[in-house]
């Protein structure tokens, strides 16, 4: 089968591995689809993010679907044929940290794709995945590009659990690129009466307003854009800073309002706080890292039609096009969501 192997910055090859099988309570899964992720394309452009590194040649790919082919024994909740999305998060359900409910933050977590341990956890894109029948959510009538999103949408479910109650809340989100539009359609299915969101790509910024964004601006073009809402110390109670750059963090504390909430979930190395301005309007930050039972919620709302995140799919390209696909998924100029296929 083939697979996706990051050696280095800019060097992605596709290569083969022999087929697996499933073994008892597993699943054997056909790839269908898979989704580019900002972490994926850190690997691809300088290697890894931070301190995060490759040491190894990495598979990569966490946001996937795909059919079932085969089950493994035991298996009787799942049906071969059906499309499912499979959850890259997978915790030992046995540390501290799983047994007080937080297993995003397992001590042993296999997450597809993640070189933060050594030896790496290999990722899913590749043609044919074994996966435990308990990672797989079913996916209905959804296609295989939509059924790839329930990982990011899931990212984005748990940080608005972060921020808390959206309902009539007005909402800031900074950094448009797939994460940042998932917020401002899920802060305004959650009851948000104002989002506005920020970037430096009409394009992306076009796609915010298509997904429910009242207010877009380009910084590139307007950097003094969110002056408008800083009078009366400031005019938002949330804020989703999805872009990981200080610069955007700190131009967007004038517009928050005493005591807003600021997530983080922009990853993009360490970041410069403007500490004494967030102290002085006593502003909560809170951290988001990963998800872990938001996935399936993720994938049900999507399935019933809750959320509609198609909008945000804008390629397709078949695995053998790599290199291309992950080129164009770094252009925000004309591209949110690339999907590799298989």
């Amino acid at each position: 089968m083939k697979v996706i192997v990051a050696h280095a910055a800019k060097d992605l090859r596709v290569e083969t591995r022999d087929r697996p099988t499933p073994g008892p309570g597993q699943v054997l899964v056909k790839m269908a689809a898979g989704g580019i992720c900002g972490s994926d394309l850190h690997y691809y452009n300088h290697g890894g993010f931070g301190p995060i590194q490759l040491r190894e040649p990495m598979i990569l790919g966490h946001e996937v679907a795909g059919n079932i082919e085969a089950l493994g024994e035991g298996v009787t909740d799942l049906d071969t044929g059906s499309l499912v999305a499979v959850s890259p998060s997978r915790p030992c359900g046995h540390c501290t940290y799983c047994r007080e409910g937080k297993q995003n933050h397992c001590l042993n977590m296999r997450f597809y794709g993640s070189a933060m341990p050594f030896p790496h956890i290999q990722g899913a894109f590749r043609e044919y995945i074994v996966a435990d029948a308990a990672q797989c959510a079913p996916a209905g009538d959804l296609s295989a590009g939509e059924a790839a999103m329930g990982e990011p949408l899931a990212v984005v479910l748990h940080a608005a659990k972060q921020a808390g109650d959206l309902m009539g809340k007005r909402v800031l989100v900074t950094g448009c690129g797939p994460i940042g539009l998932l917020a401002v359609l899920v802060a305004r299915a959650a009851g948000a009466v104002e989002v506005a969101a920020t970037d430096i790509s009409d394009f992306t910024l076009a796609k915010a307003r298509d997904v429910g964004a009242d207010h877009t601006i380009n910084v590139a073009q307007t950097p003094d854009g969110l002056s408008r809402f800083e009078a009366d110390k400031g005019h938002f109670d949330v804020l989703f800073e999805c872009s990981g750059v200080a610069s955007a963090l700190a131009a967007a504390v004038p517009a928050l309002r005493p005591g807003a909430t600021v997530v983080q979930l922009g990853l993009g190395g360490d970041m410069t706080l403007p500490m004494q301005a967030m102290t002085a309007k006593e502003l909560q930050l809170k951290g988001s890292f990963r998800f872990h039972a938001e996935f399936f919620t993720a994938v049900e709302m999507m399935r019933t039609g809750r959320l509609d995140v198609t909008p945000l799919i804008t390629h397709a390209i078949g695995i053998d096009a790599a290199v291309d696909a992950f080129e164009l998924a770094g252009d925000r100029s004309q591209a949110v969501k690339v999907n590799i296929t298989f």
